[in-house]
């Protein structure tokens, strides 16, 4: 399994999705103690919670291009995330 003593807070996406996705492979095998179970589970709820913080700000930053009538860009303006 990844490391887990790196700060969640401070993860990429890439790395906080990586380590999510091998923590649910472990729990999935049942293979895992319970006492572990439970500590695992804990940090993949950690880095769920990363990985939908950093999607958040990736929308915030999405800007949708504008086109005039003819279809043509115009320019941008951030995008709606309503």
């Amino acid at each position: 399994m990844a490391e887990n003593n790196i700060d969640v807070k401070k993860m990429p996406f890439e790395r906080a999705i990586e380590e999510l996705e091998s923590i649910v492979k472990r729990l999935e095998e049942g293979k895992v103690p319970l006492e572990e179970s439970v500590a695992i589970y804990e940090r993949g709820e950690a880095l769920k919670t990363r990985c939908e913080e950093l999607l958040r700000q990736a929308e915030a930053r999405v800007e949708k291009i504008t086109l005039n009538t003819s279809g043509k860009p115009t320019g941008s303006e951030p995008l709606d995330v309503d």
